[in-house]
């Protein structure tokens, strides 16, 4: 049984370079008992690609989930208000104004 819940969902995007993916993983245990890690990644908005690695520790399960969150952030990927925060900062004002109709 794991002794917390592992959570992991990132971006990474970039206007100039049409770049919008993401990046999600969690440790859950199977019908048999294992421990698994499940990695999904893509374009946003896509279902991407999956790939589960199996393991008998937690231990080993959580240094191989804590190693790929630091390779992650080390590439630019963000949690999604602070991706969001990012690429709203370099995006044209689309202020509408609207008057008062009285």
């Amino acid at each position: 049984m794991i002794a917390q819940p592992y959570q992991l969902y990132v971006e990474r995007k970039d206007r100039a370079k049409n770049m919008a993916r993401y990046y999600a993983m969690s440790i859950d245990a199977n019908l048999f008992g294992e421990l698994c890690l499940t990695r999904r990644w893509g374009r946003i908005g896509t279902k991407g690609q999956t790939l589960i690695h199996h393991f008998e520790r937690e231990q080993d399960a959580v240094s191989l989930f804590l190693e790929l969150t630091r390779q992650k952030r080390a590439r630019g990927y963000r949690t999604r208000s602070a991706a969001t925060r990012e690429s709203d900062s370099c995006a044209p004002s689309t202020g509408i104004e609207l008057e008062a109709i009285t």
